[in-house]
């Protein structure tokens, strides 16, 4: 089984230890990656792929040094291998266009705004990897203690994994 990770990328260290913090119940199943700016971002992704492993979520500010979030985000829908990561913006400060362009752009799948909520961004994450672990085809068991439970079952048994007996 490849291991599926959660990244968040924040150049303020208070919002990465938040971040981390507010999922760490996660971190059983996903292990969770940080990074201050794109460009470290892209080492952790490439540590990550050289592994085998994958990401399935990632949570970037937007407003960073040398190249926002949506650039960022924009970079990995246009990189094959991170197509498929669920792509989040976590900000404050994008403006509407911003947001747009992330939108239509970068494929972005989510928008948090900060503060967020321990439950919100909580509840983000599984929502993104429920939809990640379905997309991919993942085997569901090793998820669904911490998933949506439902929506992996009737993936799994509308593709034969499971039987209704």
């Amino acid at each position: 089984m490849k291991q599926v990770y959660i990244l968040c990328i924040d150049d303020e260290a208070d919002v990465l230890e938040a971040v981390e913090r507010d999922l760490a119940k996660l971190e059983t199943v996903f292990p969770l990656e940080t990074a201050s700016s794109a460009d470290e971002a892209r080492s952790v992704l490439e540590r990550i792929k050289e592994a085998g492993g994958e990401v399935g979520v990632v949570f970037c500010d937007h407003v960073m040094p040398k190249e926002t979030g949506g650039e960022f985000l924009r970079w990995m829908e246009e990189t094959p291998e991170w197509r498929v990561t669920r792509k989040a913006l976590l900000t404050g400060q994008a403006g509407l266009e911003a947001t747009v362009s992330a939108v239509n752009n970068a494929s972005l799948d989510y928008y948090l705004a900060k503060p967020w909520t321990r439950e919100g961004i909580l509840q983000a994450a599984k929502r993104l990897l429920t939809d990640y672990v379905i997309e991919r085809n993942l085997e569901p068991l090793p998820y669904m203690a911490l998933l949506d439970t439902a929506r992996l079952a009737e993936n799994a048994y509308t593709r034969g994994l499971m039987s209704d007996t």
